[in-house]
């Protein structure tokens, strides 16, 4: 019922994702990131939370994307009904997807890159959120943003949109976490509401709180 797509950016260190959903409340369902182990998706038909927070305590332990999802996933006798999909920091992927999950599903992996979903309307989907990625330019929200913006102009969720989310985390920005969890033109309400939390008094403001490499900063 969902698309995503992880990406990791190697010259500033951000790492997190993007999705959109045909249902409500994507960003609490699907994303989770830590700048001190890599970012998360997970969804599917019957989303585990546990599912994203778990895998991201075995990589900030160092445990590289294809050890931490089977760590995870072979516990999980629900699994077949789940999708999960990992990057670390070193820019390493993996992907779960159950057979449970609804047609189509899938996902596409590239360099710092997963692009993942289900319920989707066709192939092309998830090929659009991969190459959407890879063309665009900006920082790595931008190319997110992008990435599953080309997703739903492909045909995105094969009962359209409600919901969508974007979260990125770095080692020198506070986490950039913004959700839009009921609309009918989430994609666009959530592109509004980054221009919006990056600009004007509340993005000069964003830039004086702590952040990893400089936690005490005011």
């Amino acid at each position: 019922m969902t698309f995503s797509i992880l990406a990791l950016d190697r010259d500033t260190g951000w790492v997190g994702g993007a999705a959109t959903t045909g249902s409500l409340c994507v960003g609490g369902w699907v994303l989770r990131a830590n700048p001190r182990g890599g970012a998360s998706a997970s969804q599917g038909a019957a989303p585990s939370t546990f599912w994203g927070e778990d895998v991201l305590t075995e990589m900030a332990r160092g445990a590289s994307a294809p050890e931490a999802l089977p760590r995870v996933v072979d516990a999980d006798a629900g699994r077949a009904a789940r999708q999960l999909a990992v990057l670390d920091l070193q820019g390493r992927t993996a992907v779960h997807t159950g057979h449970d999950n609804t047609d189509v599903k899938g996902s596409r992996e590239g360099p710092d890159f997963v692009a993942s979903g289900n319920l989707l309307s066709s192939e092309a989907v998830l090929d659009a959120i991969a190459d959407g990625y890879r063309a665009a330019e900006g920082n790595l929200p931008d190319r997110l943003l992008a990435a599953i913006r080309a997703g739903e102009r492909a045909g995105g969720d094969s009962r359209g949109l409600l919901s969508a989310a974007l979260l990125v985390v770095g080692p020198d920005i506070p986490p950039l976490t913004l959700r839009v969890d009921y609309s009918e033109t989430p994609v666009d309400d959530l592109l509004s509401l980054h221009a919006r939390a990056t600009s004007g008094d509340y993005g000069d403001w964003v830039k004086t709180v702590p952040v990893l490499d400089d936690p005490y900063r005011s």
